[in-house]
């Protein structure tokens, strides 16, 4: 099973150091950051939980915790306050904002071990009761589970990336995504990618699903879609 990966975000290093080694024990992957503006240099997308502090620099945690759910990508990361500052307003801002859960300090480890594994099993609920098992577009079918493409019932055999664009494209028909947005949704951030790889794989898909390839539009000067 592919282990969770967890970002603590907060000012006193000591403290993420702890929640850190604490957390990796518990088999998780766990980064730091020691300001919101250091963390909004990341990769968000890759987390599946952020424990966030709210009293921290120029941009405080509520601030933070508006930016990720503002933005549609990161708006399902479940978040954790961590605070020190015991105040009816901030809780209530901070589950207004979307918060998950809220934590006080002084805490106990083993309390905030036990919500990181509450929040993150009552997200993968929701998550596994909204994800489709199935996409499908007439007869070009994807089965989410499995990992494969059929079209017109026989099996077509697509690399991982191009599998990863289409789901992409089939699940937000009539959009138009540049290749900026195709490489940060389909691609690690550590791997460098150049355009060209990304008009590759788009080509060979557009070869390997038949009639349907036409629907894979190119916009020039924006990007890539599929046409609905």
């Amino acid at each position: 099973m592919k282990k969770k990966h967890i970002l603590v975000v907060d000012d006193e290093e000591s403290l993420c150091e702890i929640l850190q080694f604490n957390l990796e024990v518990e088999g998780y992957n766990v980064d730091v950051a020691y300001s919101a503006e250091q963390a909004l240099q990341l990769n968000l997308e890759k987390y599946s939980l952020i424990i966030l502090d709210i009293m921290m620099g120029a941009i405080s945690g509520l601030k933070m915790a508006q930016i990720i759910k503002n933005d549609e990508q990161t708006a399902n990361i479940p978040i954790i306050f961590c605070t020190a500052k015991e105040s009816e307003d901030d809780t209530v801002t901070g589950l207004n904002i979307g918060a998950d859960d809220y934590v006080i300090k002084p805490f106990s480890i083993r309390e905030v071990v036990a919500r990181v594994k509450s929040v993150l099993r009552r997200t993968a609920k929701q998550n596994q009761a909204s994800e489709p098992e199935e996409i499908r577009y007439e007869t070009l079918c994807i089965d989410v589970e499995k990992k494969c493409c059929m079209l017109d019932e026989k099996d077509i055999k697509l690399t991982k990336k191009e599998l990863e664009i289409l789901i992409l494209f089939l699940q937000n028909a009539g959009k138009i995504f540049s290749r900026e947005e195709i490489l940060k949704r389909v691609w690690d951030h550590q791997v460098i990618v150049l355009d060209r790889t990304i008009d590759v794989n788009i080509t060979r898909l557009r070869k390997k699903i038949g009639q349907y390839g036409k629907f894979i539009i190119t916009r020039t000067g924006y990007g890539y879609g599929f046409k609905n």
